[in-house]
């Protein structure tokens, strides 16, 4: 039987999470802020009234391609002066903003009682681990196999071995991992998310970057649900997962 966590999580969407452990409440990759036809974090969205928590809130961006970070949660200090916010350094602010951390691959930064470690991306960016209320946590961003199988020998190869090669320097134990598995690929699409439960083996996997395709969140279940590793199904923006 798998231990109790005390974690809540809910998907707001692509790659976009919230997660409450005991003290924190931190969030991910947020970028769709369709706040004026949705209401709140069970719909997918973060409100003024979820920010007004008694936890601490850290915000994380991995990278700047838009559907992983919207300048919309700077303006959440507005709400709450106390926000910390940890972003990867490829991205770029217009000015200044207090509280706010920068950190490239395999940087380390310490927030009170949180540990953050960035690991490298196949892309732009990193990936967080974070330990924090005694569970540890894996955010891949776009770290993953981007096999684009109509790509060049040479690139499909080079690919595989900087993924592999990524994943190699992580030698954390995971308790939940959320990890890409992009449609896109196609017939590829679930190569990184095996090859990272086979290697790091996580106690919880949980799927992202697949925009609006929820049924790939069935198919790579129906796939790997033989693992020691409990995958998660996707179904809605908003979707409450308890740990």
């Amino acid at each position: 039987m798998m231990n109790q966590l005390n974690v809540k999580i809910n998907y707001l969407y692509h790659s976009g999470f919230a997660i409450e452990t005991q003290d924190y409440l931190l969030i991910f990759d947020y970028y769709k802020h369709d706040i004026e036809t949705r209401k709140n974090i069970s719909e997918g969205v973060i409100s003024e009234g979820d920010l007004n928590t008694h936890k601490t809130v850290i915000v994380f961006s991995s990278h700047s391609h838009h559907d992983h970070f919207n300048p919309i949660i700077l303006d959440w200090l507005s709400i709450r002066d106390d926000i910390h916010y940890v972003l990867s350094d490829d991205i770029q602010l217009d000015h200044p903003i207090k509280n706010t951390h920068f950190l490239s691959k395999y940087e380390t930064l310490n927030l009170n009682n949180l540990f953050v470690k960035a690991y490298g991306s196949t892309d732009l960016g990193i990936s967080f681990f974070i330990q924090v209320d005694g569970v540890h946590i894996f955010h891949a961003g776009d770290l993953n196999w981007w096999y684009w199988w109509r790509d060049t020998k040479s690139n499909i190869e080079s690919a595989a071995q900087w993924f592999k090669d990524e994943v190699a320097k992580i030698d954390e134990s995971i308790d939940i991992a959320f990890f890409p598995v992009d449609q896109r690929l196609e017939h590829n699409y679930s190569l990184g998310g095996q090859y990272f439960i086979e290697k790091i083996q996580p106690t919880y996997f949980i799927p992202m970057h697949f925009g609006d395709h929820y049924d790939t969140t069935d198919r790579f279940y129906n796939e790997v649900k033989a693992s020691s590793t409990r995958i998660f199904k996707i179904h809605q923006r908003g979707q409450k997962i308890q740990l």
